[in-house]
């Protein structure tokens, strides 16, 4: 109902009703988020910088027994034999890590993340943020084929959700805080600042507002800054010269794109038939990250370019320094051991081990091109890069991420046409065949979550009140019986009475005095049951909230929700008294309805038009 508070009964006032019609509500605080931004960018840093320094520090010890923070590649096998065993002792204390300190830890990252935004407010527990990094070090440290990103995504989200928990935050500020982590971790590990922005928005804000694009950008970019003064400023990945030579290879480019996406589909599929068999293990699920890693580890005593983060593999791949024996091992052994491992539920990342098979891939698509067409000489290098963003982006439904992701590694704007040719045709194959859900997404869909997949503008923000307000409203006067009214409504088939739930009081002036619903009615008649003398006006609510018809159907809305309202009386701004139309639920829906039409209706062109107008018959000149 209308809110009953008035001091003198009378109709409201132009400046009553612009008292009333001011909500009061707090508004995000941007520029206090982007200073929150600022600090959690430079802790992204640091723990992205740790996680990177324990997982070389680990990897070392393990496979080379020596004290080192720089990242090795594992091309050999160091152990002998004992390689098998020892993915599964990582895998094992990961399984111990996650059934005593949370379980969350397990999985490749950023899925959790999105779940702690759709499901709890953006509120991450302390321990994630401990244990996360801490389990992804030991599962690549022991040869884990995973990469630290989708580790320290998670972890940098848990941290600026830590930071947003510190202080009062609304879930919406804390969001954008979580995603200022996630996108500071990114950008620290890969220094793909703006790659890092565009995945966030993708896949943790679900919007693209000023509000969440300025914070996390400024820790996008913070995080970079002191990634280079940590890692420095070279990229991860150490490409040279790549040739892109869009006019005279664009045939292969677009016969590339769909072998992306059903390698993207192939991906996600397998990865979740993985999980699914080793959820129908009857084992305790602390043993199921060892099985996985006892599996690792015989895949790696034949391949041991399989083990570890593998970016110097990536490096090579891109720089087209590997023979086809090894990016086909890369290719085939490499994406097992991933959708094995991953598929046990341990800790680790997605992202880099998809590059590297998806980069192999792309190798090996542009020679067998070159074998069998000699004078195509393509570059495996360039074909590379957009394969491997193109699987990883149309898997993940996070195209434009990963089409500037691969310019941002290579610094080449040749590879832009490239990327965006092979990504869109790749991310339109996934969406044919699984338009529901992606390889981020699938999981959180068994548990019954509906994560958003496109974004779009709100159309009620694009709608004014007075393209869907109903302009003859039920109008009744202020001194009219109300128990005559009752019996109106209750015996006769009156539109203008049962139209709506709510009827508009004018005075004798036609003048907008207040509004009177059914519950106001009922209620009044209950109170006093023998008052013949209570006109409408008694019943009514007076101080009103009201609207106008230049305010968007959102600004409305809001109004309503604000004051727990089912409808709102328009009037002309200049003079609150005069009615101009009413604005229920259905008359919201309807702003809906417009853009249902703007998708479903399909209109006739200028050639059907043409076509259809009859045309004036004109007469043959006579012929002598």
């Amino acid at each position: 109902m209308q809110d009953r508070s008035s001091s003198n009964g009378l109709a409201p006032t132009a400046a009553d009703a612009d008292a009333v019609n001011r909500p009061q509500k707090r508004g995000f605080r941007l520029w206090t988020m982007t200073a929150l931004a600022v600090i959690i960018g430079v802790l992204a840093a640091f723990v992205a910088y740790i996680l990177y320094d324990l997982i070389s520090l680990l990897t070392n010890v393990i496979f080379y027994h020596k004290v080192a923070f720089t990242l090795p590649n594992i091309t050999s096998n160091t152990l002998g034999p004992w390689l098998v065993f020892v993915p599964a002792i990582g895998g094992l204390i990961v399984g111990l890590m996650a059934k005593y300190g949370t379980p969350k830890i397990k999985g490749h990252g950023i899925p959790e993340a999105m779940e702690a935004v759709v499901t709890s407010h953006s509120k991450v527990e302390a321990r994630v943020a401990i244990l996360k990094p801490l389990s992804a070090a030991i599962a690549i440290g022991t040869g884990g084929p995973f990469g630290a990103e989708g580790p320290i995504i998670q972890t940098g989200g848990a941290v600026g959700s830590l930071v947003g928990q510190l202080i009062d935050t609304t879930p919406a500020e804390r969001k954008v805080l979580l995603a200022c982590g996630a996108a500071a971790g990114m950008a620290a590990i890969f220094s793909t600042p703006i790659a890092a922005v565009i995945l966030a928005i993708e896949l943790l804000l679900f919007e693209f507002k000023p509000r969440s694009f300025i914070p996390v950008t400024i820790a996008s970019a913070i995080a970079t800054i002191v990634r280079y003064q940590l890692l420095g400023t070279g990229l991860l990945f150490k490409v040279g010269p790549i040739q892109f030579n869009i006019f005279h290879d664009l045939a292969f480019y677009v016969l590339l794109g769909p072998i992306c996406g059903l390698a993207a589909i192939g991906y996600t599929r397998a990865l979740y038939w993985f999980e699914d068999l080793f959820e129908h293990l009857r084992l305790d699920d602390v043993w199921k990250p060892a099985i996985g890693g006892l599996i690792l580890g015989v895949i790696g005593l034949f391949a041991p370019r399989v083990l570890g983060v593998g970016y110097g593999n990536i490096t090579a791949i891109l720089n087209n320094q590997l023979p086809v024996s090894i990016l086909l091992i890369i290719l085939i052994f490499k994406s097992l051991a991933l959708l094995i491992s991953l598929g046990s539920e341990t800790s680790g990342g997605l992202l880099a081990p998809m590059l590297m098979s998806g980069g192999a891939l792309g190798a090996l698509y542009a020679i067998a091109m070159n074998h069998l067409c000699p004078v195509a000489h393509l570059s495996p290098g360039a074909f590379a890069v957009a394969s491997m963003a193109a699987i990883f982006g149309a898997a993940s439904r996070s195209t434009f991420a990963f089409v500037l992701f691969g310019f941002e590694i290579t610094r080449n704007y040749g590879s832009i046409l490239p990327l965006m040719i092979v990504s869109a045709i790749a991310d339109g194959i996934v969406l044919f065949f699984l338009r529901e859900t992606t390889i981020m997404t699938e999981k959180l869909a068994r548990r019954g979550l509906t994560i958003p997949q496109e974004y779009e503008a709100d159309v009620l923000q694009q709608v004014k009140v007075g393209e869907v307000m109903d302009r003859t409203p039920g109008v009744i006067p202020a001194d009219k019986k109300l128990a005559e009214l009752a019996r109106e409504i209750g015996t006769t088939s009156d539109p203008q009475l049962h139209k709506h739930r709510a009827l508009l009081v004018v005075d004798s002036e036609g003048k907008l005095v207040g509004i009177l619903t059914r519950g106001d009615i009922v209620r009044v008649l209950e109170q006093h049951p023998s008052d013949e003398n209570l006109i409408v006006l008694d019943a009514s609510s007076k101080n009103l909230v009201v609207t106008y018809e230049d305010e968007t159907v959102y600004e409305a809305m809001e109004k309503m929700l604000l004051h727990d309202i089912g409808r709102l009386p328009v009037v002309k701004r200049e003079d609150p008294r005069q009615l101009v139309g009413y604005l229920g639920r259905a008359e919201v829906l309807k702003a809906r309805f417009l853009r249902f039409q703007e998708e479903q209706q399909i209109q006739p062109g200028w050639w059907r038009v043409y076509r259809s107008t009859p045309r004036k018959t004109g007469t043959s000149p006579t012929t002598r």
